[in-house]
């Protein structure tokens, strides 16, 4: 596939592959690289970039494999979720990768792939930590209650559970705790308020500020920022707060998209090294 670039540069010919996925790894980092390059230059949304990031993709879901075979214990529903889930992490990857930082993709990419597969678990398990032992105490509790509800035609007690599930007492209390931990409620909830009447549950619980994490680097950020030019804060503006391509930007200033490129890089490798040093 032949991608021109803009006036500053040469045209460049990409190998035409016919299925990218059955890249050998080996050749998959090699032509990642030359890929990578290409993919930084090319406008967003035009069909060439589009055919270099599913390539880029294709080449590198050996990747996603190699981190969900840690996990092959599971179920084969399951593992065909979590190559899902691990695809994600690494189209992620793919769209935060700078060559410029120095590293190979597979190291950079690892990370995100299994990030992406462990958040998937802790999303779809338990609502919170729960030893393992109590986990087993709890399937055991919900067969001892079944089959003693069956038997009996009412709630069982927890010395009969006790006896049934030769546990002590306080073991069946423990289980029985442990088991709230398995679902959790919806925020939305509706539970008694008194003389008003129903409310959502999320009404009477607080919630994290996410952004408060943010203050101490914005207020370290915030003095750099007023440091850089006009142009480098005109652009750093048009593309974090306004969202801008930087096709759309070049259009703005007048340049051509590599070299906002450029200007965009080495505006946010001064900030960068700013933070680094301030910590």
């Amino acid at each position: 596939m032949t991608v021109t670039k803009t006036a500053e540069a040469r045209t460049v010919v990409l190998p035409e592959i016919a299925d990218p996925s059955q890249v050998a790894p080996r050749d998959a980092r090699q032509l990642s690289r030359l890929f990578f390059d290409q993919l930084t230059v090319l406008d967003e949304g035009t069909p060439e970039h589009q055919y270099v990031r599913n390539t880029l993709i294709e080449m590198n879901l050996t990747l996603v494999r190699f981190a969900a075979a840690r996990f092959r214990s599971r179920s084969q529903d399951e593992m065909e979720d979590i190559v899902q889930v691990g695809t994600i992490g690494l189209i992620k990857a793919i769209d935060r990768f700078e060559l410029t930082r120095g590293v190979e993709f597979t190291s950079f990419a690892v990370p995100y792939i299994v990030g992406e597969i462990k958040r998937f678990f802790r999303d779809t398990s338990w609502a919170v930590h729960v030893p393992r032992r109590l986990q087993e105490a709890r399937v055991q509790l919900a067969k001892a209650t079944e089959e003693l509800r069956s038997r009996l035609g009412r709630t069982p007690t927890v010395k009969e559970l006790s006896a049934l599930m030769c546990l002590s007492e306080e073991e069946v209390n423990e289980a029985r705790l442990a088991s709230n931990g398995y679902n959790s409620s919806s925020l939305d909830a509706a539970i008694s308020s008194g003389d008003d009447g129903e409310a959502a549950l999320a009404d009477f619980i607080g919630a994290d500020d996410n952004a408060l994490e943010l203050v101490e680097d914005f207020n370290a950020l915030a003095p750099m920022i007023a440091e850089l030019d006009d142009r480098e804060r005109r652009i750093i503006h048009m593309r974090f707060v306004e969202e801008l391509t930087q096709a759309q930007i070049g259009e703005h200033l007048g340049v051509s998209q590599m070299h906002v490129s450029r200007l965009l890089n080495r505006t946010l490798a001064k900030l960068r090294e700013g933070m680094l040093a301030a910590n």
